[in-house]
């Protein structure tokens, strides 16, 4: 089926009429007042309307509006037995694709009707491209200077030019997903659609359908035919993140796809031919999992052709406080705040953060700190606690005295002494540390001192 068209026409005779001319071409409704018309618009995807100019007593020229105002992405062809210049014109102006009289002509209204598909196909093109080019691949997670990363780098070079299956692995968070997206905008596919699937996030039940799509009735709940992803992504790219998630009886379709380069929808006999690259990704070592049994062994080989790893932050340093600094700019934006940096104590409790929630943890502890700090620059204490769990080990601890020390550590315990001096009272102990109650109690909190 080449879209979907709704016909809006008082007259049942016309409605009955269109509607069997094109159901062998199209997904066709109709309707014989406005009332009804908006009730399918709103139950369906619609692609193209073809509007009369009078239903009962209803402008069409009004509904037009009404339609452009629900939906301005929807193509409306106007049809009338009133046809005039001037009728004409304004229907244009107020947003119709195209004009046509009756009686119609079929092969007038089929070469309309190929025109505006097509124009639905490139208007549609230009939205998804526009609003992938807002996005920037080739910031943070791909922001580094490491040597590490510089290899990965290398490796995308060559891949993003070829067709080849790529398996993406790394652990949660280190940029899988930005990387298969850079492969797909970088190469000569970058024109057509990028279609994401995560294979942990979807049951079984629906997963074949979201991958592979659906005709109406193939199951309970399917009220009309539905696109898969691997339709979506014709002539482009699917990333199936999570692939390590997938079921075995998926895999085994899935498999088969890889091999024909051919789907069948769910409750449908015909074969669709498709022309989509494969980019897959895993935090889990699918080897172990074909030996464990739960991942086809001939599928892993179908899609470990090239594979591409992305190293722990843990193991890329240098990249670090590069990255901090990126997060900080973007985030200043974001949260409408001027913060200039991190104090140089800060970012040694960073550097030496293990970071098991990778780039994406970072992020979320600098913005964590942003939203503290009641300073220009982010200090030790505007940290998590899980980045101030590492004030046990000392930095620079061959400094004479208590040079080097935590300043964490010191105020704890200088806290702690005076508490134990004025007997645990508060009032008397924030006297004496210049602070005000609120502030000690919330140190209090943080260190989990007791009076």
């Amino acid at each position: 089926m080449n879209g979907s068209i709704l016909i809006i026409d008082d007259e049942p005779s016309i409605c009955t009429s269109l509607e069997f001319a094109l159901e062998d071409d199209y997904y066709v409704w109709s309707a014989t007042n406005v009332e009804d018309g908006f009730h399918i618009l709103k139950e369906n995807m619609i692609d193209l309307c073809l509007l009369d100019l009078r239903i009962g007593r209803e402008n069409g020229m009004d509904v037009l509006k009404q339609i452009k105002a629900f939906d301005r992405n929807i193509v409306v062809i106007m049809i009338t037995a009133y046809g005039s210049i001037s009728s004409s014109v304004e229907a244009l102006q107020a947003g119709a694709y195209s004009y046509l009289t009756k009686p119609l002509n079929m092969d007038e209204l089929h070469s309309v009707l190929q025109r505006s598909f097509q124009y639905v196909k490139l208007h549609r093109q230009v939205n998804y491209l526009t609003n992938e080019l807002d996005k920037k691949y080739s910031q943070e997670g791909f922001l580094a200077r490491s040597q590490s990363m510089r290899n990965v780098f290398k490796l995308m070079d060559k891949v993003k030019q070829v067709n080849t299956n790529v398996l993406i692995t790394g652990e949660s968070g280190t940029g899988k997903e930005l990387a298969a997206r850079s492969l797909h905008f970088s190469g000569p596919r970058q024109r057509e659609h990028f279609e994401v699937v995560n294979c942990a996030a979807i049951p079984e039940q629906l997963l074949e359908s979201e991958l592979f799509g659906h005709e109406k009735g193939a199951f309970t709940g399917a009220v009309q035919t539905k696109k898969g992803k691997f339709e979506e992504a014709e002539g482009g790219t699917i990333f199936l993140d999570e692939i390590g998630e997938m079921p075995l009886p998926v895999q085994v379709k899935l498999l088969r796809v890889l091999q024909t380069k051919e789907i069948v929808r769910l409750g449908s006999n015909q074969t669709l031919y498709l022309d989509v690259r494969v980019i897959a990704a895993t935090n889990k070592d699918l080897k172990a999992e074909v030996g464990a049994g739960r991942f086809r062994e001939d599928l892993y080989f179908r899609l470990n052709v090239i594979e591409l790893h992305l190293p722990p932050l843990r193991e890329r340093k240098d990249d670090i406080l590069l990255l901090t600094r990126h997060f900080i700019q973007v985030l200043n934006e974001e949260l409408n705040t001027s913060i200039k940096g991190m104090t140089k104590r800060a970012q040694q409790y960073l550097e030496m953060y293990s970071f098991p929630g990778n780039i994406r943890e970072l992020r979320n502890i600098i913005e964590s700190s942003m939203v503290i700090t009641e300073g220009e620059y982010i200090e030790e204490e505007d940290l998590p606690e899980t980045v101030a769990a590492v004030e046990g080990q000392e930095i620079n601890t061959d400094l004479p005295g208590e040079a080097g020390r935590s300043l964490k550590k010191v105020e704890e315990e200088h806290i702690k002494r005076t508490l134990e001096v004025f007997n645990g009272r508060r009032k008397r102990t924030a006297q004496a540390l210049g602070i005000s109650e609120r502030s000690l109690r919330d140190k209090i909190k943080r260190y989990h001192l007791s009076e």
